[in-house]
């Protein structure tokens, strides 16, 4: 009898062990991130997701929008939002649900909970139209399908190592996601040490990352967080975005799409999956640099976005030949489509 008692008594344990420990983990504080520069940040109460944002430049500026990736809030672009308030863009970034100053939201973090969010944040800052939008990691993937779902609303998209096409996620990030039961309690069990560990071991590679892998650290210790990464693996970044890439290359829409050299965990290998679905994506590699493309080489983004925008403006958006048309090449001889991909430094 005691036996059984006991094994019960461990099983109700293992079942509670989560709940038990993201409640132990610091409370969400809406709009609040210890540690970190507060001007311009404001809290938007949208509907069902309340929200941490914060603008940078002239108010009638062109707007840029910046989206972060899976664990790093809106900071992780502070240097490159800059840059863009300097040449005159209004400059949003906000942090996603359950990230930095945002709590945890109800519902699935799949493409259509972070459009929603979005399109609400735009709604709160007087906004119906993207000039310029910037996606890193998985925020690529949500700018993605943004710009592919809303045709007319986006003037230019910047992907900085994005997902949606190959993503390596580890073998216990893999394991979280795809395993049932056991997979979302590992998550909420050993994800924050997995991920600290991780970061760890960064900042030993390279003593200059310290500074922001503190406060990477920090993050995994607030409350929500792991729920939130976990449904993100499940539902956003278990997404495969050809048919988005598509739409994108056929509505003309200019894109720039930069990888880090030794990224392994959004590798350059999407270079020719990217290609293969967007013959006019403007794509580069940043040598030197890893997946923390935004602030290893915020510099070197930074010129490149200019270019960019100086080279797409206007009607001077390159178009694919058309491999139908009567004495068109042969798609071995188009060689300058894609344009040539250049290797750029990081610093």
């Amino acid at each position: 009898m005691i036996p059984a008692l006991a094994l019960v008594a461990l099983l109700v344990l293992f079942a509670a062990l989560p709940a038990m420990l993201e409640m132990l983990r610091r409370p969400a504080q809406p709009g609040h991130v210890p540690g970190q520069d507060t001007e311009g940040v404001a809290m938007a109460d949208l509907p069902g997701q309340p929200t941490r944002y914060r603008l940078r430049g002239p108010a009638d500026g062109p707007l840029a929008v910046c989206i972060h990736g899976l664990t790093t809030p809106m900071w992780v672009f502070d240097a490159i939002a800059e840059d863009l308030a300097t040449d005159g863009y209004r400059v949003l970034t906000y942090d996603l649900p359950g990230r930095g100053g945002s709590p945890l939201a109800t519902g699935a973090q799949d493409r259509a909970f972070f459009q929603r969010q979005l399109d609400a944040l735009l709604r709160h800052v007087g906004r119906d139209r993207i000039d310029l939008l910037v996606g890193y990691s998985m925020g690529g993937a949500i700018a993605t399908t943004y710009a592919a779902d809303r045709p007319g609303r986006v003037g230019h998209l910047v992907l900085l190592a994005s997902a949606g096409l190959f993503h390596d996620a580890g073998p216990f990030g893999r394991f979280a996601y795809a395993t049932p039961i056991l997979g979302p309690w590992a998550m909420r069990v050993l994800g924050g040490h997995m991920l600290r560990r991780a970061l760890r071991d960064t900042a030993r590679r390279d003593p200059r990352a310290a500074p922001r892998v503190r406060r990477q650290i920090d993050q995994t210790r607030a409350r929500g967080f792991l729920p939130a990464v976990l449904s993100s693996q499940r539902h956003i970044l278990a997404e495969h975005l050809r048919a988005d890439h598509r739409t994108i290359a056929a509505s003309g829409l200019p894109l720039l799409a930069l990888w880090g050299e030794d990224d392994t965990t959004i590798p350059t290998s999407n270079i020719g999956r990217l290609a293969e679905v967007n013959r006019t994506a403007q794509q580069e590699v940043v040598t030197g640099a890893s997946h923390d493309l935004p602030m290893s080489a915020p510099d070197r983004i930074g010129a490149e976005i200019r270019a960019f925008l100086a080279a797409t403006s206007g009607d001077t958006t390159p178009t694919a030949p058309d491999d139908t048309a009567p004495g068109s090449p042969s798609g071995e001889e188009q060689g300058h489509w894609p344009p040539p991909l250049r290797r750029l430094p990081s610093a």
